[in-house]
């Protein structure tokens, strides 16, 4: 049975996510995928979507309910993939309990106001030009590694480069995980 792997997009939701079909491609042989539009998630509804009224819808309350529905939603432990305001949704979740075997969250927003981190394995990516990205002394202090791409900004996830990369550090995951089990069956068949 494959692992279960929650993507979770960033603030446009699939409004602008054409990108998103790539990591599927990479990733859905190997992966359970469920997909989570972050504005359906945080009940956001902003007729005029410019990034302003976005970033405001997402700031007073559109996080938190995002955070609340995501709680409620699953309950099963999962690997998370997560972009910009979906990986605060998922950095805040995880600091409430919910089971993450991991995170990868690319240009993860507003995490670097956070004091504590979830407990999983972490993988986060940065472009070195990205305005929101946390500073190594953040990192330091909340215990993570960050990745940092150069010559990159906040949206270096929807990047071909980007993207193959990020799925292959996914798929060694998986990858790992069935060659140890195939070696266990071959073990104890010669038992």
């Amino acid at each position: 049975m494959a692992e279960k792997l929650l993507v979770i997009s960033d603030m446009w939701g699939v409004k602008k996510g054409l990108w998103i079909t790539s990591y599927f491609g990479y990733l859905q042989q190997y992966y359970d995928i469920q997909f989570y539009d972050c504005q359906q998630l945080g009940n956001i509804d902003e007729l005029v979507n410019t990034k302003e009224n976005l970033h405001r819808a997402f700031v007073e309350g559109g996080i938190d309910t995002a955070v609340a529905h995501l709680l409620k939603k699953e309950k099963e432990p999962c690997h998370v993939l997560a972009f910009s305001t979906g990986g605060t949704i998922a950095w805040k979740a995880g600091l409430k309990g919910f089971p993450m075997k991991s995170l990868t969250a690319v240009s993860a927003t507003r995490i670097r106001l956070e004091n504590e981190s979830p407990n999983c394995d972490i993988n986060l990516v940065y472009g070195e030009c990205d305005d929101f990205k946390p500073g190594m002394i953040w990192a330091k202090q909340v215990g993570v590694d960050l990745k940092i791409t150069p010559s990159f900004g906040h949206e270096l996830y929807s990047d071909e480069k980007i993207i193959a990369e990020v799925c292959k550090n996914l798929l060694k995951k998986v990858m790992y995980k069935e060659k140890v089990v195939s070696v266990e069956k071959q073990y104890k068949k010669g038992a």
